[in-house]
């Protein structure tokens, strides 16, 4: 009798190793096919000016590039820059949302605010935002304010048309059944509208925090002391590639991670669905 349970608790046990050496497997396998590209990409990059494919002049290899981008964070440099343009983007990206979002919710709630303010919707939703960078330079001059400024504006459309659809195409069934219940309208709203429309509204605070990085560093590029922006011209005017790369490096770096940063917060709201 012994022996028999010995053998079941071996058996037990190697089962319990087959099924987590295939979860490993499998999700080695997962991790694998979902960075092939971004391995070959890298590797065509190392191996292309290093076979004298291109001039290293004009495309240092990657190896090259990441020693200067660490002896740029390093020596301070690199952080300096990229603290000034994460500073203006998440001020203005959070500026965007704190408007953005309550009138998306009133102008998608109400039919009469909805009807009032489409027009103008229409007209600034299809004005580039980098189109108005002028104006925002002539009126707020090139100091912080303005490269706030641009990127507040450029945020704001996505989030807000994205709140507004969110709260017109909730489900009707949904709204029935809360008011069958005798929910009142700020319950209604709270309990029932907020939560169907956030997994929309998350798809334009997406939109918005890309848009920001990219819009203000166009602005940088045209009257700024520091940022990556500045900092990619410059290194340009003065011919220091790596270093160009080694920004151009660092700003998608910073994409990355305010996606996995939005897309965390998003599961996170979401929740309710799962």
């Amino acid at each position: 009798m012994i022996s028999v349970n010995k053998q079941q608790a071996q058996l037990s046990e190697q089962t319990v190793l087959q099924k987590s050496f295939t979860q490993s497997f499998s999700s080695f396998i997962t991790a694998f096919k979902k960075t092939i590209v971004l391995i070959l990409f890298v590797a065509l990059w190392e191996f292309v000016p290093q076979a004298g494919l291109v001039e290293k002049t004009f495309l240092p290899p990657f190896s090259e590039v990441v020693r200067t981008w660490w002896n740029l964070l390093v020596t301070g440099e690199l952080w300096r820059h990229f603290e000034a343009s994460i500073l203006r983007s998440l001020f203005g990206f959070l500026l965007a949302l704190a408007v953005a979002i309550p009138l998306g919710l009133l102008i998608g709630w109400y039919p009469l605010a909805r009807d009032l303010l489409t027009p103008i919707l229409e007209l600034f939703r299809n004005t580039a935002a980098l189109a108005l960078l002028p104006v925002f330079i002539l009126i707020l001059g090139i100091g912080e304010v303005s490269k706030i400024a641009i990127v507040l504006f450029a945020c704001t459309w996505p989030v807000l048309l994205n709140t507004i659809s969110a709260v017109k195409n909730v489900d009707p069934l949904l709204i029935n059944s809360a008011r069958s219940m005798n929910f009142s309208s700020f319950k209604l709203f709270y309990k029932v509208i907020l939560p169907a429309s956030v997994p929309t509204i998350f798809t334009g605070i997406r939109m918005a925090g890309t848009g920001a990085i990219l819009v203000l560093i166009a602005a940088e590029m045209v009257g700024a002391k520091a940022g990556l922006g500045y900092f990619i011209t410059y290194t340009q005017y003065n011919f220091l590639i790596a270093e160009m790369y080694a920004g151009i490096l660092t700003i998608s770096l910073l994409g990355l991670i305010i996606n996995y940063g939005l897309s965390s917060a998003e599961r996170y709201f979401s929740r309710w669905k799962h």
